[in-house]
């Protein structure tokens, strides 16, 4: 709830009226988030089941930690061209989970608000890369090394 409350202060002048994240890890932070910020979360699902319609956004995401890609969906009935989107994530190494959520969200015809992750592996580049195309990337923690025996994090 702290993180939550902390994500709520950084984008208190941001006119978010949804947040989105991508199963699962995400979605206890985004819902700590949407508390404070009282406003909806959506979340991706990886890969589409039985109970979702064929009305979807879709995107394609390549999993740095599993080594697998799915397909991120989103069912068009809760996102769409009237939303401003806080992008909520729990790790962020190379970029593709967010930036798959990125891509939803152009397809939405969305706003971007800006995007926050708990923790940033700062040595993989994924939140500099972002940061670069001049997308908002706020990280409560960013990891700048990480050995067997050692973290440091970026001040």
């Amino acid at each position: 709830m702290e993180m939550g409350k902390e994500i709520s202060e950084l984008y208190k002048d941001e006119p978010v009226n949804k947040i989105l994240t991508i199963e699962t890890s995400g979605i206890p932070i985004a819902f700590a988030a949407a508390q404070f910020m009282k406003v909806p979360v959506v979340f991706a699902k990886k890969n589409k089941s039985e109970n979702i319609s064929d009305n979807l956004y879709h995107s394609k995401v390549t999993s740095f930690t599993r080594k697998n890609v799915y397909d991120a969906v989103v069912s068009k009935d809760f996102l769409n061209d009237k939303d401003n989107v806080l992008v909520i994530d729990d790790f962020l190494a190379k970029g593709n989970a967010l930036n798959g959520l990125l891509d939803i969200i152009k397809q939405a015809g969305a706003k971007l608000c800006g995007c926050v992750v708990a923790i940033e592996k700062g040595f993989q580049g994924g939140g500099d890369e972002l940061r670069a195309s001049g997308i908002r990337v706020d990280s409560l923690a960013i990891i700048e090394s990480m050995t067997e025996n050692s973290l440091s994090f970026r001040k």
